[in-house]
């Protein structure tokens, strides 16, 4: 059993993504069903639906579109990592709201893509430390070089409980491993910081192999081991680097030399302990 902890879905027709313009590979439709047939194949039995960085106008409609989706007969769906803005005064009511809805099960704010000093701000801390005590997760998309960044918000919010996405974005392709492995293992030391499987067929070269991947997955044990993992498919960013299948299939792989009740905490158990699922 595996629970997806990180699917994108575009829907050009419902929602403005603004930046899929830059990315033509992803600049197209990619919809539930498409998704569900593959998942259903490979023994997802649930997934979480990640925000895809839709116009700020529309991050509640994108939550709402998504809970329409979960609520079909069969639906994987389980629940939402909803986008938010941390930066903007709204955000302590945005909060509320989304506290009222059980399907929104954490947040992300993607700070690869904005300066570098908008975590920095005093406001923006300021909301992220209001994640106490809700249950609610906070998603860290960051480069390498921003992970220091990253552990001062983690810092600051001890209460708060991290997921870091994508094992913090390493560039395999152009073989920054140790560029990556000391911010990596320094945010590992937060307890209450978990690491995302997920993202590494996207940054390796098109023809990547298993062995690419190899030493980058080891490190990650070593820094978080199997208590504070999750996987995620990163679908359709996936589809950069071979699909959905070809991720399943590297990722039964790595944990082949793993125990079946760690392989089971990585693909469903701590998701489900993490988000209530």
């Amino acid at each position: 059993m595996i629970i997806d902890t990180h699917l994108h879905l575009i829907y050009r027709d419902r929602l403005s993504y603004p930046w899929l313009a830059s990315v033509p590979p992803l600049d197209a439709d990619f919809h539930y069903e498409v998704y569900h047939r593959e998942a259903r194949r490979l023994g997802i039995a649930g997934t979480l639906h990640m925000e895809v960085d839709v116009d700020p106008a529309e991050i509640e409609a994108e939550t709402s579109l998504v809970g329409q989706l979960a609520a079909a007969e069969g639906s994987l769906l389980r629940g939402a990592i909803a986008s938010c803005r941390p930066e903007e005064e709204g955000f302590a009511g945005y909060l509320e709201r989304q506290l009222a809805n059980s399907f929104v099960k954490g947040f992300r704010r993607v700070l690869h893509v904005v300066p570098d000093d908008l975590s920095e701000r005093q406001l923006f801390r300021e909301n992220l430390k209001r994640l106490s005590r809700t249950g609610l997760t906070f998603d860290l998309c960051v480069l390498p070089h921003q992970i220091p960044k990253a552990v001062a918000l983690v810092d600051l919010s001890p209460d708060v409980s991290f997921i870091l996405d994508h094992c913090g974005v390493p560039d395999i392709k152009s073989g920054g491993f140790e560029a990556w492995k000391g911010p990596l293992a320094e945010i590992a030391r937060r307890p209450n910081v978990t690491v995302k499987l997920s993202g590494l067929p996207a940054y390796g070269a098109t023809d990547w192999t298993l062995e690419d991947l190899k030493p980058y997955f080891a490190d990650v044990v070593d820094s978080f081991g199997f208590d504070r993992m999750v996987w995620g498919s990163d679908w359709p960013v996936c589809t950069l680097g071979g699909g959905l299948s070809a991720w399943v299939g590297a990722t039964h792989a790595l944990l082949s030399g793993v125990s079946l009740a760690d392989k089971e905490k990585v693909l469903s158990a701590n998701a489900k302990r993490i988000w209530t699922l």
